[in-house]
C-alpha cells in the first residue's frame, strides 16, 4: 500500500484509518511518496501541467486508486507555513482521499464543501 521513493522518512501515521473511513475498507489504495522530478512527469503526462505539485490522486476503478505525494515539497510547505510535517501530510492525504471519493473544487460551492469535509477529517486526525 505505501511506497517511499525518496530518501526522506514520511511520518508514521495511521494512513489506513483515514482510507477506511473516507473510502471504505474494500477500497484498494496505493500511496506513493516521491520527489518533484517524478511527480512533475506524472503531472505533465496526465494533467498537462509541466510542474511539480504537492499531491495527485487518480482513481483506477470504482474501488481502487493511487495517491502520489511529493514528500520534499510537502515538507518544504510545512516549514514555510509553520505547520508540523505530519499535520500537513495528513491534510494532503485527506485532500486526495476526498478527490478519490468524488469531491472537487472547481467552483466556489464545491471548494466550500470540500473545505468543510477536510476540516471535519482533520479534527479526527490529531
Amino acid at each position: 500500500m505505501i511506497t517511499n521513493l525518496t530518501r526522506l522518512n514520511p511520518p508514521r501515521l495511521n494512513w489506513k484509518k483515514f482510507k477506511n473511513k473516507i473510502l471504505g475498507k474494500n477500497y484498494d489504495l496505493s500511496l506513493v511518496f516521491m520527489g518533484s522530478k517524478e511527480i512533475s512527469r506524472i503531472n505533465k503526462k496526465y494533467r498537462g501541467k509541466n510542474k511539480p505539485t504537492n499531491v495527485l490522486a487518480f482513481p483506477l476503478g470504482a474501488r481502487s486508486g493511487e495517491i502520489f505525494i511529493d514528500l520534499p515539497l510537502a515538507y518544504k510547505e510545512a516549514k514555510t507555513g509553520g505547520k508540523l510535517r505530519s499535520k500537513h501530510l495528513i491534510f494532503l492525504y485527506i485532500h486526495a482521499l476526498l478527490h478519490l471519493n468524488g469531491f472537487k473544487h472547481d467552483t466556489d460551492k464545491q471548494l466550500k464543501i470540500m473545505n468543510r469535509a477536510e476540516q471535519k477529517w482533520l479534527k479526527t486526525s490529531f
